[in-house]
């Protein structure tokens, strides 16, 4: 009865609570990815900023024409300056939730370790 319910301890620790928790932290992940719209990003990094653009009007005028283009230029630029400092954010988040699941999962498996040295100290002292 024992060596069945350790058994099944051992088992549940070491196999099964790791895959949940690596579920569980694949969502975490998955959801930064969209809370910081990483894919959107990429895909719209040279779109002009708060789709603002500018318009040369009707007939050949090379003074708005030339206005327009570096209006129009600088609305991209300033889109893409942004959304890249939003794609930097979104990636270093991303890599410290991986990095602390990561440790989440090192520490789950030093867990039974910690609680036998833990008794084994408490014992000691007493």
């Amino acid at each position: 009865m024992i060596f069945s319910l350790t058994l099944e301890y051992v088992v549940w620790h070491f196999t099964r609570m790791p895959l949940e928790i690596a579920k569980a932290w694949r969502n975490i992940l998955l959801f930064n990815l969209e809370y910081f719209s990483l894919p959107l990003l990429l895909k719209t990094i040279f779109a002009p900023w708060r789709r603002i653009q500018w318009s040369a009007g009707k007939g050949f005028n090379i003074a708005k024409l030339l206005e327009a283009l570096a209006s129009n230029l600088i609305s991209r630029i300033l889109g893409a300056v942004i959304r890249s400092v939003l794609i930097v954010a979104g990636l270093a988040t991303e890599a410290a939730l991986l990095a602390a699941a990561l440790a989440t999962l090192i520490a789950w498996f030093l867990l039974p370790i910690a609680i036998v040295l833990g008794f084994s100290y408490g014992l000691s002292t007493f």
